[in-house]
């Protein structure tokens, strides 16, 4: 949810002002609730404007203990930082060993509960046992990292009631906490912290390159630090085997730093323990880089991290401007070029700000008309492209900043119709081309280093059907995969390994859905550090276009406007840069920010950013 730019900001409408407390509304938790008989819903608490923090109220006097677990169950989607107020439904021992942070299960409806008489009843009247029960959305894990899930879900509540005071409390419940997907939706948020890529570097200094890792956040319970411990808290597991953190291991912020909030002038003062007084300058940098990407990407009210070691000793301060020459981040800088195929199949490209519908041949073998092709991708640099025959046999690689003869293909698929060869190929940041061969009777995903050599063959342990089409985000460790299997075609992002100690070579490791609501994916292109513009159908629905996040969840904000027959689209990590699509009906059409579909050229294909 919102983890890119618009505009030359991050996503994220309303999030600065989340910090301001604007009322509060109390959840009084006293609606009656039967101790027996049908299941029924807890009330999903209402959307409430981002601006306004809601807390929840402690248990009435001899409440009984259906107004003991509703009012527990609305407690857990308030506001209350440390849920000091769902604990006073809790026993004393109970509320010592609940964890809450340790998970947050999403349910498609708040909870359903019905008393269970069996394990006490008469014989026990002092104990009660309610079932928790819903239909599993997703689940947030103690990494706060979101994936979605499925299935039925069914806990317990054990209540007891105190012989002396004669109050009902929780006394056994299962750890981490529930809510239905509304509340999921107004509790929480999501925002990209950004560690380095451990073996990709781009440009003459050997930049780092930044890589976004997903984490969802409880929106209004003091985000800024939250996400500040997130990031010195090192990576998810998933992406953890293909990044690094410059900040070295044990640091934390010092005890008592309190509340982290920018000052007046936009800069935020972020004070460390003892682990990271001995950074030096470089590494220093790397490391208020990590952190101002990310804070960036939560509000747009900072613009300088200052890190302060311990007796208040400035480390290193940075600006946005320096923080962007000292790692390569996809979505500062914008594609020069918009590039698509024309109506000769020759590859020709338009300024990618510009509104002209006027486009030119490329300079080189790729755009002088000696060679028809049916799909393209240039490099990040825009100064090469790979071109994939009209029949899709041959994946050639030529320059785009002179001319001369095509070269001998790098690639040749012996597919028997062009469906079954060579798909559209993808670059990453460090000038590595990646492309995949659909031959039924030998299935590849290839990586050529650099755009040269000899093809290496990219393993997909655990990968079951057919990859039809591949994209490579920039950062050079994650990849977006259709996979056909059974009919059905999803989208999987997986996480790319280069082993070269081993001898086994690149691998795709642990794929996940990013779409589980879509049963046929037709097109895709990544739209941001975190997320994807995807084009397909749920199951019995007609073709529609959406963003989707790569953990598998919506972002905020509405999908692009309707478009029919779409058979390719483009975007680039700066979406500040139109999206762009391909349409058996229209043409090459783009969607600049704001308004709607519009008309590039009627006679063109295979519409492409550099990526």
């Amino acid at each position: 949810m919102g983890a890119d730019r618009v505009g030359g900001v991050r996503r994220g409408p309303g999030r600065a002002a989340a910090y301001a407390v604007c009322g509060a509304v109390l959840l009084a938790g006293c609606a009656s609730m039967p101790d027996s008989g049908d299941l029924r819903d807890v009330e999903s608490t209402p959307r409430q404007d981002t601006q306004v923090r809601v807390f929840a109220m402690p248990p009435q006097e001899n409440a009984a203990p259906g107004e003991i677990v509703q009012g527990f169950l609305e407690a857990l989607t308030s506001d209350d930082p440390g849920y000091d107020t769902a604990r006073k439904y809790l026993t004393s021992a109970a509320a010592r060993k609940w964890q809450p942070e340790q998970s947050t299960t999403v349910l498609a409806d708040a909870p359903s509960t019905v008393a269970d008489h069996g394990g006490g009843g008469r014989e026990d009247p002092g104990s009660l046992t309610y079932t928790l029960a819903g239909s599993r959305v997703a689940t947030v894990d103690a990494q706060q990292a979101y994936a979605p899930a499925e299935g039925a879900y069914t806990k317990r509540l054990h209540l007891t009631r105190d012989a002396k005071s004669g109050q009902w409390r929780i006394d056994a419940l299962p750890q981490g906490v529930v809510m239905g997907k509304s509340d999921f939706q107004r509790n929480y948020t999501s925002v990209n912290k950004y560690y380095f890529a451990s073996h990709t570097s781009v440009g003459e200094d050997g930049q780092p390159v930044a890589v976004a890792d997903p984490v969802y956040l409880r929106k209004r319970v003091d985000p800024m630090t939250q996400v500040v411990r997130s990031v010195l808290n090192g990576p998810t597991s998933w992406l953890g085997p293909v990044v690094r953190s410059s900040f070295p291991k044990g640091t934390a912020l010092q005890k008592g730093a309190g509340a982290l909030t920018p000052d007046d002038q936009n800069r935020l003062t972020v004070p460390l323990n003892d682990k990271a007084a001995g950074a030096g300058t470089a590494q220093c940098a790397e490391m208020a880089t990590q952190l101002l990407f990310t804070l960036q990407n939560l509000t747009p009210t900072v613009d300088t991290v200052e890190l302060q070691g311990p007796d208040d000793r400035t480390l290193c301060d940075l600006t946005e401007d320096r923080a962007e020459a000292v790692a390569w981040h996809g979505a500062v800088k914008g594609p020069d070029y918009l590039y698509f195929l024309d109506d000769k199949h020759r590859l020709v490209r338009i300024a990618g700000t510009s509104t002209s519908t006027t486009a030119v041949p490329v300079p080189g073998p790729l755009g002088d008309g000696s060679k028809e092709f049916v799909s393209v991708a240039v490099a990040r640099d825009e100064r090469s492209a790979a071109g994939v025959s009209g029949d899709g046999k041959s994946l050639y690689v030529a320059s785009l900043t002179s001319d001369g003869p095509l070269d001998a293909p790098l690639v040749t698929s012996k597919g028997a119709t062009k469906a079954d060869r060579l798909a559209t190929p993808s670059w990453d940041a460090r000038g590595d081309l990646w492309v995949v061969d659909r031959d039924p009777g030998d299935p590849r995903l290839l990586l050529l280093e650099q755009g040269t050599g000899k093809p290496q063959t990219v393993r997909t342990p655990g990968l079951s059907g057919h990859i039809k089409d591949v994209r490579v985000a920039a950062d050079g460790v994650r990849m977006a995969l259709v996979v056909e299997e059974g009919g059905r075609q999803s989208l999987l992002v997986g996480r790319i390994e280069r082993d070269h100690r081993s001898g086994q070579g690149p691998a795709v490791l642990e794929l996940r859905s990013a779409a589980p609501g879509l049963e046929e994916v037709t097109a895709m292109s990544w739209a941001g550090d975190g997320r994807l513009v995807v084009v397909g159908r749920e199951q019995g629905g007609v073709q529609q276009m959406r963003y989707v996040q790569v953990d598998g969840s919506a972002p905020e904000g509405g999908a692009p406007a309707a478009l029919t027959g779409v058979k390719a689209i483009t975007a680039s990590e700066d979406d500040r840069v139109p999206l762009v699509a391909y349409s058996e009906d229209d043409g090459i059409v783009r969607l600049p920010s704001g308004a709607q579909w519009q008309k590039v050229v009627k006679d063109g294909s295979a519409p492409i950013y550099p990526g």
